[in-house]
């Protein structure tokens, strides 16, 4: 027996072999009707194939699944539920306890900060009414004032290191949080939006958005709130110590610095989103160009790949170039407007001391006030400024949590008892279905057949007839349009998608492979196989040998998509990572399309052996492998035009069947022909 016959013969035994191998059991949905339960949705998020192993013709290209708009006010109300999480669990009494004592270090620092330019004010009062001599001075300044000023900057900076020490768990556990709720929200969508989506623009909205959510966590907590308080109570000693002008010019300045850099931040904000999108752009156009590497180089189209870039990334420096030019123009209209309010308020000091009442060191607390505010507005500024910037950065990411899939779970749920598990093989039924990528393109239309339990269907017919379509319908990429497809006579739409995933398992036509090991692809199939398992499988998917020659062994990494193994050994990675699934429902899409002609013929045995055992369903092109199935389905525009076994459709004269297999064959033979010339 060959190498790939022992492949399939030990998968129509249903398992790979070791005892050790901890399969994850099937859900029986005939446990729906027998028990009386309700199919429900899964609370654990569902697994996803990857989709780029299936055939990518006839993809819907229609707008679809956009990111809705997210208002800033939803993304800062997100955030501040992190900062202080509902409930009593150990994890959110510690983030409240950070934040807490966070908050006491902040108002300890402010209260100690304020004393500063009061310490400031009495060393110079001391030191003007002393004696002229330096020595009588020296002696007039109270060593206390000296060593109070120089504890009380110390303090603060320290207060302020230590808050910073304690909120960072909590700003990096947000980040964590969030990061993976959107990751998470990602595989939970369907086909569409992934096949409509960029993924190094989708990489990119993450990672930026990421480090965004630390900067604005800090500045709600530490920055607008502090600011504000410091404001009111400098404003408050101003009119208590000098009088209601010096207030008043101070709320002035306040007021104006404010609403100049509200208004000239939101015009920025603009530009900052559409500076983001050309970031994305290119970004998505770099992964592109070089994921398809080879593609490039066919075609020797370097320069244009260059260029192209070139042309993406002149537009993100034209428009950084308009962020920075109207950031320049918002720091000097911030420092005008300050100047003019410093200006004016000393002015009011210096005439205070001229008419004598006041003395320099007033001066000299009016300077250190108006400059503590200094700290604040700036702060107030750059902070409003940096948040809309960051709350754009956050936008698209937190737009991503609210994309609706277009597969929507049952609407009713109930749990599934242990019993009901099992990996008898099941039916498959398509009822009248009806599909169409695009309103005006039906790829299916009134379909219908049937695949009994443990039985193998082949689905044939020429390219854009519909056959990939039936595997996507079935592992619910896409819901139907119309009719029903059935599992085991259950509406799959009923059925939470998790359960329904768990019994099928695939042999794509491209196999796609994650850039890591050969041993976590193979192992990707049941994560909790052992060393062992993954060896066994691999040995019976005849890859073993393969990869002992690796230097590396099972620990190879494959490359990005698998690129650095051949398509016969990716299609080997393939087999062996459907074994390790167990899965009871298995479907080939072109599984036979990168071997050679000898190991396919060997392959074709076994198909009917597979079919006693599981339950199959193989898209094929060609017609050889798949001679032995139990029945073939021939589809044509989207209809079900020919069924029966491959005898009786190759004696139908006439038929679409018939016709493509004596094409087949007469190519078959003309390829033989040529290469007996040669």
């Amino acid at each position: 027996m060959s190498s790939m016959a022992r492949v399939w013969g030990a998968m129509a035994r249903g398992g790979v072999g070791p005892s050790s191998l901890r399969r994850r059991k099937a859900t029986s949905l005939l446990m729906y009707r027998a028990t009386g339960f309700q199919p429900r949705p899964s609370l654990s998020r569902p697994w996803h194939l990857h989709v780029a192993g299936l055939s990518t013709d006839n993809i819907k290209t229609t707008k679809h699944n956009e990111p809705p708009s997210t208002s800033s006010k939803e993304i800062l109300t997100s955030l501040a539920s992190y900062l202080w999480p509902h409930g009593t669990s150990k994890e959110a009494l510690a983030v409240k306890s950070r934040v807490a004592v966070s908050v006491g270090l902040l108002v300890a620092g402010k209260l100690i900060n304020i004393q500063v330019p009061f310490l400031f004010k009495e060393l110079v009062d001391l030191m003007g009414t002393s004696a002229a001599s330096p020595e009588a001075a020296l002696v007039a300044v109270p060593v206390s004032l000296v060593l109070g000023y120089g504890l009380a900057r110390f303090s603060a900076n320290a207060f302020q290191e230590l808050r910073a020490a304690v909120f960072a768990k909590v700003a990096q556990g947000t980040i964590r949080q969030v990061g993976r709720r959107v990751f998470e929200h990602l595989h939970t969508l369907d086909l569409r939006f992934h096949l409509n989506r960029q993924t190094g623009a989708l990489a990119r909205t993450i990672d930026r958005g990421s480090r965004s959510i630390d900067f604005v966590l800090r500045s709600l907590l530490f920055s607008v709130v502090p600011t504000a308080l410091e404001i009111g109570l400098v404003s408050g000693i101003m009119a208590h110590q000098f009088g209601w002008e010096y207030a008043a010019i101070t709320m002035g300045t306040l007021t104006a610095y404010t609403g100049f850099t509200i208004v000239v931040t939101q015009w920025r904000t603009d530009i900052r989103r559409r500076m983001n999108k050309l970031e994305n752009d290119a970004s998505g156009h770099v992964i592109d160009s070089l994921m398809n590497y080879e593609t490039v180089k066919y075609f020797n189209n370097e320069a244009h790949e260059a260029t192209k870039y070139d042309a993406t990334i002149k537009q993100y420096q034209d428009a950084s170039l308009t962020t920075q030019t109207s950031l320049s123009f918002l720091n000097a209209g911030q420092n005008a407007i300050f100047s003019a309010g410093l200006t004016a308020v000393m002015y009011l000091a210096t005439q205070g001391i001229v008419d004598g009442h006041l003395t320099v060191g007033d001066l000299v607390l009016v300077n250190g006030l108006l400059f503590q505010l200094s700290i604040p507005l700036n702060f107030i500024g750059s902070v409003y400024r940096d948040v809309r910037q960051s709350v754009v950065d956050m936008e698209a990411m937190f737009a991503l949590q609210a994309v609706p899939s277009s597969i929507p779970p049952p609407s009713f749920a109930t749990s599934l008892p242990p019993s009901s598990l099992t990996r008898s093989p099941k039916s498959i039924t398509f009822e009248n279905v009806s599909f169409g990528y695009r309103p005006d393109q039906p790829i299916l239309n009134g379909t219908s057949f049937t695949v009994p339990a443990g039985r193998t269907v082949a689905v044939v017919g020429s390219s854009g007839s519909g056959k990939s379509t039936i595997l996507r319908l079935l592992y619910r990429f896409y819901d139907a349009d119309g009719g029903r497809v059935l599992v085991d006579g259950a509406d799959v739409r009923d059925l939470p998608i998790d359960d329904l995933r768990r019994l099928i398992a695939v042999v794509p036509q491209d196999t796609v492979l994650f850039n890591d090991s050969i041993a976590y692809n193979i192992g990707y199939g049941n994560l909790s196989a052992s060393r062992d398992d993954i060896v066994h499988a691999a040995k019976v998917a005849q890859i073993h040998d393969s990869i002992v020659q690796f230097r590396d062994g099972y620990d190879t990494k494959v490359g990005e998509r698998g690129l650095k193994l051949s398509g016969g050994e990716k299609q080997r990675v393939a087999i062996a990572r459907a074994m390790l699934k167990d899965a009871p429902v298995l479907l080939f899409d072109e599984a036979t399309s990168a071997l050679d002609s000898e190991t396919e013929h060997e392959i074709v045995k076994q198909f009917k052996a597979i079919g006693l055992h599981k339950t199959t369903v193989i898209i094929a092109h060609r017609l050889s492998t798949i001679q032995d199935a139990d029945e073939i389905v021939v589809l044509d525009k989207g209809r079900v035009v020919e069924r029966g076994t491959h005898v009786e459709l190759v004696d139908r004269q006439g038929g679409k069947y018939a016709e493509m297999w004596h094409r087949q064959q007469h190519s078959k033979a003309s390829r033989h022909g040529d290469k007996e010339k040669e």
